[in-house]
């Protein structure tokens, strides 16, 4: 069977392409860099691509706010080609920033906003999984570092209610084993309901402030050291992935 082809997009201050394809690349796809501008002029087309990747960074400088400008340019150019893209049996990610870009160009509901405690936070922290998506089949719980000063996500009560009700809240910030380890809260933004990451109505659509492609390795885990102790003296193997590399792996098993 062909590797299912993903486009992740470049450009305009977004920096965390290479590691993202990376990722898609380890789970058994075929990704491919895009700068937005190959979309916009028609050298590249969406509709070639079954995983649609919009990746972290800082595109246009935040100077607008984050992911404003750059949902600005796909709403500008490329609506039409989304809009049939979400249409189809596909998938979209987008992580941090690109959660960002989602939530501006009206992809996904609600919006991120200023971390609590108006600073820049980059450490890790531990997911709680409790909906059903492709992305995150399997996976109970996971923990993946977080690099951002407006991941602080919001909504109305009502857009609240239809998450709730639709269960498109699918991570929400919990205290797991790095928090305890690290004397940390779980809630490392402030973010509504501790609420992580979310999903379009149909789940294919996700978007997740911290950054599983930061997670792809063992030896990237905080306490891989202390991990790696408890495994020798246990006779047990030393793991090569990390606990973030499964979401990659679970947007290629869709299309087998």
């Amino acid at each position: 069977m062909a590797k299912p082809s993903v486009i992740v997009l470049a450009g305009y201050g977004l920096n965390c392409e290479d590691e993202t394809a990376h990722a898609f690349e380890l789970a058994g796809a075929r990704a491919e860099i895009v700068h937005i501008n190959d979309l916009v002029d028609g050298t590249k087309k969406l509709k070639n691509y079954k995983i649609m990747a919009i990746p972290g960074g800082f595109s246009f400088g935040d100077d607008t706010g984050s992911g404003k400008a750059y949902a600005n340019k796909l709403k500008n150019h490329l609506s039409a080609q989304l809009k049939e893209f979400v249409e189809k049996d596909k998938l979209v990610i987008g992580i941090c920033n690109g959660f960002q870009v989602l939530t501006n160009s009206g992809l996904l509901p609600g919006a991120l906003v200023f971390n609590s405690n108006a600073r820049y936070t980059d450490r890790w922290v531990d997911l709680k999984i409790e909906s059903e998506t492709p992305w995150l089949a399997g996976i109970k719980t996971l923990s993946v570092p977080i690099a951002h000063g407006e991941g602080r996500f919001v909504a109305d009560e009502k857009t609240l209610k239809d998450l709730e009700r639709g269960k498109r809240v699918v991570a929400r910030y919990t205290t797991g084993e790095i928090c305890k380890l690290q004397d940390l809260p779980a809630n490392p933004n402030g973010a509504t309901k501790d609420i992580a990451a979310i999903t379009s109505h149909n789940g294919r659509v996700l978007g997740i402030m911290p950054h599983p492609e930061r997670a792809m390795f063992f030896t990237q885990l905080p306490h891989w050291t202390l991990l790696k102790e408890r495994l020798r003296r246990s006779s047990k193997p030393l793991p090569k992935s990390g606990p973030g590399l499964q979401i990659f792996k679970n947007a290629v098993n869709y299309f087998k």
